[in-house]
């Protein structure tokens, strides 16, 4: 599987998440304050917002591992211990992403709206939210999967049937 098949099958989760990020109107321009750093990070804790990256680091290095291995399966071995090493010594720059994603909520969110939602992530509704909008997602993504597969039959049906009413032979 590939890291942006990895990335896509784990990104169904975080869609709300995201959503609420890319939609929000913008808190300014400005850097935010540490504050609202701090509680952005708490939020991201949560919530579980940064969690769709954590197979990023292990799936690019096996990707890489990968790429020597079509070249030269002997090297499985080797690269097998320094994969294992590359993940322990690329662990920590984990936080680079985390830190990202509590700074795009930082700017696109007031310090105020930061403890608001995270109050809101606290309550039994923001826990379940957080535990049900995978589900849903999932769920929604299948049906729209479906609904697009039926879409498609019809539109080339109904292609068909115009193509042969323009003497067309199919």
């Amino acid at each position: 599987m590939s890291v942006v098949e990895v990335i896509k099958s784990i990104i169904k989760p975080a869609t709300v998440v995201l959503a609420l990020v890319a939609f929000s109107s913008a808190a300014g321009a400005q850097q935010p304050s540490a504050a609202a750093i701090q509680t952005a990070k708490e939020l991201t804790k949560v919530t579980g917002a940064t969690a769709l990256f954590t197979p990023l680091i292990p799936g690019v290095i096996g990707q890489a591992r990968n790429l020597f291995l079509q070249q030269n399966p002997g090297l499985a071995k080797d690269l097998n211990e320094i994969s294992v090493q590359m993940r322990a010594d690329l662990a920590p720059r984990f936080d680079e992403l985390t830190a990202e994603v509590a700074r795009l909520y930082a700017i696109h969110f007031t310090e105020a709206e930061l403890k608001d939602l995270l109050a809101f992530y606290k309550t039994p509704l923001g826990t379940k939210l957080i535990a049900e909008q995978p589900k849903i997602g999932e769920e929604s993504l299948k049906f729209a999967q479906d609904w697009a597969n039926q879409l498609s039959e019809q539109v080339i049906a109904k292609m068909r049937d115009e193509l042969k009413k323009r003497g067309h032979a199919l």
